[in-house]
């Protein structure tokens, strides 16, 4: 079913062709470890279910990892009112709804299509924000869904989290076993290694640029949506700004889950660091908001509203 979040053409390309380039990565990946293994039934079986994990089970994984918990609408009236309200105005079919207890205020959307998500915002987010902030939250992690960003990225994710392990595996047998191992056997973990890590590192890049552009097309989208720029803009300043003062042993856990949430669990890292962001600055996604609201008329200014 097609929801009234307005399209992107951009975002559609650029995921096409991300996923284009990933495509074609992913078959290098699986015919460099079927020659380097020589067993394409273990390489078959391990990305199949690997595959599997990733796709059918990432919104209890990510629900596990971030102490979330779904709620029914008698617990939370006003946040499943919320949700109601903006899927109602976008056609869209209602994702299960989701509160994490965990003071970092933020918001994510997960699972493999808008009929099989979850939508889930953490008990400092709730605290913090105002109802018309709080709307133009969701009104992102729902565009997140409309647009099957969610899916997009698990998948495009896959080829990373795969590389990753075998890099991992390749190295721990190695210091593990490696005076057992002949030169031969080294060779093939080496050869590996390498192979793994520079998939890893292509993958890695492609999918930062790829979600630093998805979220400011969500943006763009729940500030339509909603009429309200100024409100996400104000709900954004907020996160950003708490997320910067929260310690970062605090934030570790969290940022394994980057690439799904509202705003980054990094605080404030600038220079070099925010090219390899799954987020675009607040800078930038205040300025893209503020433009926005010139479009609309609307009298509030970005970042001040609330």
């Amino acid at each position: 079913m097609q929801s009234r979040f307005r399209g992107d053409r951009r975002l559609t390309v650029r995921m096409t062709v991300t996923m284009f380039l990933l495509g074609l990565l992913y078959v290098a990946f699986v015919v460099a470890l079927i020659v380097l293994l020589k067993s394409w039934i273990l390489v078959a079986v391990l990305m199949a279910a690997m595959f599997v994990a990733q796709f059918w089970f990432s919104d209890r994984i990510a629900l596990f990892a971030m102490r979330g918990r779904v709620v029914e609408r008698e617990e939370f009236p006003e946040l499943h009112a919320v949700v109601d309200r903006l899927c109602a105005i976008a056609d869209m079919p209602k994702p299960v709804v989701a509160v994490s207890a965990m003071d970092m205020p933020n918001a994510f959307a997960t699972g493999r299509n808008p009929d099989n998500a979850v939508v889930c915002v953490t008990t400092g987010l709730l605290r913090r924000l105002e109802p018309a902030e709080l709307e133009g939250v969701l009104a992102h992690e729902l565009s997140h869904v409309a647009h099957k960003d969610v899916a997009v990225i698990t998948i495009a994710s896959f080829l990373g989290v795969i590389a990753g392990l075998v890099v991992r595996f390749a190295f721990y047998s190695q210091i593990l076993g490696g005076g057992r191992r002949d030169q031969n056997t080294a060779m093939v973990f080496a050869a590996v290694m390498g192979v793994s890590a520079a998939v890893y590192a292509i993958s890695f890049l492609l999918i930062k640029a790829l979600s630093r552009y998805r979220e400011l097309a969500a943006d763009r989208a729940a500030a339509l949506l909603t009429g309200r720029p100024s409100a996400l803009a104000s709900a954004l300043t907020k996160v950003s700004g708490d997320i910067a003062r929260i310690p970062s042993e605090d934030l570790r856990t969290a940022q394994a889950f980057n690439a799904f949430y509202f705003a980054p669990a990094l605080g404030r890292e600038p220079g070099v660091a925010r090219l390899f962001s799954t987020h675009p600055s607040l800078e930038q996604r205040l300025e893209q908001l503020g433009r926005i609201s010139g479009e609309l008329g609307e009298a509030a200014t970005p970042g001040r509203a609330g």
